[in-house]
């Protein structure tokens, strides 16, 4: 004796993280409504067929009973009673059947409503069976000779519409799912609390415990009744309490544990570095307020490692990570290092013989062998300035042996451009001490190094693009390395670069 919740539709199956599971308790489409329909009318009919079997058994002692009569007008009452209830409740909810017929958004105004379908429902029920109630004792007080014997049919009606409507709620809150998960979608929880965890658990002791046990004390302190129930009447009670009382714990249960459930996966999901978790949002209460954190928060970890990712190939990786764990600001500090200058020789030319287009491809493929050469020896490529590239081993942090590392990166690099057989290149290499940090303004820095190594590979490229090799040290640089890796290399005398009145000793990468 209650109104049926409305037709629902299912949400988009890839915002769904319980792989099916919210639909397969909650219809949708043309099927929605007569489904709830049914499942209300059911939880009702139940309902009246246990208050039935107890009006059956009603006896006031004096051999005469008025059980037809009530049993007439309930059913009198019922045939009115049931289409106006389901009519009342169709119109009550005229609004969601009209989104969601429609394939529209909700608006607040229509959302709102769709969440109070459970409600509503076990509002109307509960309405219904409060009349019947009235009516029943007033009928049974008039057609059995003791009166009192309405004040009982009265009170055993009441009791089974307050389970009743309470099982109603849970099965049309059950049954709306998809219905409240779309209205939230539209309109996310913002921390009015309409289906608690509170008053499910509240409403499942008075169905499991509450209502049969009052029931039962009714029983016994019935004056119409000074000997007692019988022992049918109790065991009735009892049978009834137990199966209501299961079904009310597992529609709760069920609204309880899934969703958890889903929100363990989620997070174990996010916890892996998978960030792509969208919950659905099914729950009007606090497990709702949860879901929608729960997105929220993998939506800012998602859109915090994108930023991290773009940061890291802006300025690389090895920066981003020291940034992100230090802060960054204005200043720096010195360090030795090496510094490889690796440059494209006859670029001007080439431009105009391959066109901008091409020559940016073909760029994009050069920088690819540096990149993943240099960042293979714990290098940094600090910038790309046109067709050439400053890498720098040993800041913004240590490294064991920078000399070695920029040596045989310069000798890979070269055997990889020549192998690839695009362009031809120039790399300088020399190490000292620079000074290392961001420059730049409060709200645009730029982590660079400056120092004279900077300078001297920047010198010895030019070099080096006259030399077979195509790879040009400083001394200090090959006798910073170690023996296995100074054997690649040879004096090749000294030169003064431009710039500085002091010669170079330099060495060449050995091509024999």
């Amino acid at each position: 004796m209650s109104t049926p919740a409305q037709g629902t539709h299912t949400p988009d199956p890839e915002t769904v993280v319980r792989d099916g599971a919210l639909a397969s308790w909650a219809p949708s489409g043309r099927g929605a409504v007569p489904l709830i329909v049914s499942l209300v009318l059911v939880a009702n009919l139940v309902g009246v067929a246990t208050v039935t079997v107890l009006l059956i058994g009603v006896d006031d002692g004096s051999g005469r009973t008025g059980r037809g009569t009530t049993l007439m007008a309930v059913a009198a009452y019922l045939v009115v009673a049931l289409p106006a209830a389901t009519v009342a409740g169709l119109r009550r909810q005229r609004g969601t059947n009209r989104w969601l017929v429609a394939g529209r958004q909700p608006t607040t105004e229509e959302a709102a409503e769709a969440l109070r379908v459970p409600v509503d429902t076990a509002l109307l029920a509960g309405l219904v069976w409060l009349i019947g109630a009235v009516l029943v004792a007033a009928v049974s007080a008039v057609a059995f000779p003791d009166p009192r014997v309405g004040l009982r049919t009265g009170v055993a009606t009441l009791l089974g519409g307050m389970a009743t409507a309470g099982v109603t709620y849970l099965l049309a809150a059950r049954a709306a799912r998809v219905v409240t998960a779309r209205a939230l979608a539209a309109h996310p929880p913002s921390g009015a609390l309409t289906l608690g965890v509170r008053p499910r658990l509240v409403l499942t002791w008075g169905l499991t415990s509450g209502v049969p046990m009052l029931g039962v004390v009714l029983l016994y302190v019935d004056p119409s009744n000074p000997g007692g129930p019988g022992q049918g009447a109790v065991v009735f009670l009892v049978v009834v309490a137990l199966l209501v009382g299961g079904l009310a714990t597992l529609l709760t249960a069920r609204a309880v544990g899934q969703p958890l459930r889903d929100l363990r996966e989620a997070v174990a999901r996010v916890g892996r570095g998978n960030y792509a978790v969208n919950v659905v949002v099914d729950d009007a209460g606090e497990i709702g307020l949860l879901q929608e954190g729960v997105n929220t928060m993998a939506a800012g970890l998602a859109e915090r490692e994108r930023m991290r990712d773009l940061f890291g190939r802006h300025v690389g990786t090895t920066v981003a990570q020291r940034a992100l764990a230090t802060g960054v600001s204005l200043g720096g500090e010195e360090r030795t290092v090496a510094a490889l200058f690796v440059d494209i020789a006859g670029s001007t030319g080439l431009v105009g013989r391959t066109g901008p287009e091409e020559m940016v491809g073909l760029l994009n493929r050069f920088f690819e062998i540096v990149v993943e050469t240099i960042e293979g020896d714990g290098g940094l490529v600090n910038k790309f300035a046109g067709d050439a590239a400053l890498c720098v081993f040993g800041a913004p942090t240590d490294h064991p042996d920078p000399a070695g590392a920029a040596l045989r990166a310069a000798r890979r690099i070269s055997a990889a451009v020549r192998e690839a057989g695009e362009v031809d290149v120039g790399i300088g290499v020399a190490c000292g001490t620079v000074w290392a940090g961001q420059v730049g303004a409060a709200s645009r820095l730029e982590y660079t190094v400056i120092g004279d190594p900077v300078n001297e590979a920047a010198r010895l490229t030019e070099l080096a693009k006259d030399h077979p090799g195509r790879a040009v040290a400083s001394d200090p640089t090959v006798q910073a390395a170690g023996d296995d890796e100074r054997a690649h290399w040879v004096p090749d005398g000294e030169v003064t670069l431009r710039g500085r009145d002091a010669p170079t000793a330099t060495w060449v990468r050995r091509t024999g």
